[in-house]
């Protein structure tokens, strides 16, 4: 059995300042790290969207505002964002996929910041999440949003297994 941590975050309390200190921590304790985390694109000190930051440097964009107010069926949207799945899915995927790919006589840490709304636009992602939360030889630190409005499955899912411990962040 593995343990799972999952931080509820607030937002602006700077759970990915603290995401980067746990992952140096690990990294310089030779323990193997992967995953991802996201990060906030600003222009002209405006919010602009987001990126996908994975931790062996790749990045891309994860959602950027929209100034179109009209919604095209398949656009995936939270709010003014746009999320860009297939950028997502190609930097997240692989490194997902890797980690569960691995020998299961180490174990690994898997970083996933965060498992909200806009990554749960992507299928694939969910199927990943899931198989690695199966996978006895990966840990997985995670955040998931705070409880507000419809309950998203997969993070329900994942507060309520036995073997996470939820640490609220505020």
């Amino acid at each position: 059995s593995h343990v799972l941590s999952v931080f509820p975050i607030f937002l602006g309390v700077g759970k990915t300042t603290l995401i980067q200190k746990v992952t140096q921590a690990l990294k310089s304790s030779d323990i193997p790290v992967d995953g991802f985390y996201t990060e906030e694109v600003k222009e002209g000190g405006r919010r602009r969207g987001f990126d996908v930051v994975t931790l062996s440097g790749k990045r891309g964009p994860l959602s950027r505002v929209s100034s179109d107010s009209s919604t095209s069926r398949r656009e995936c949207r939270v709010g003014q964002y746009v999320v860009d799945l297939v950028s997502f899915e190609q930097l997240v995927l692989p490194v997902l996929r890797n980690v569960n790919h691995g020998s299961d006589t180490e174990k690994k840490i898997c970083v996933i910041d965060e498992i909200g709304k806009m990554e749960l636009f992507s299928q694939a992602f969910i199927q990943a999440v899931r198989q690695m939360l199966t996978s006895s030889g990966t840990v997985v630190l995670g955040t998931i949003p705070v409880p507000k409005g419809k309950p998203l499955d997969l993070v329900e899912e994942i507060r309520s297994r036995k073997d996470v411990k939820v640490f609220s962040v505020s």
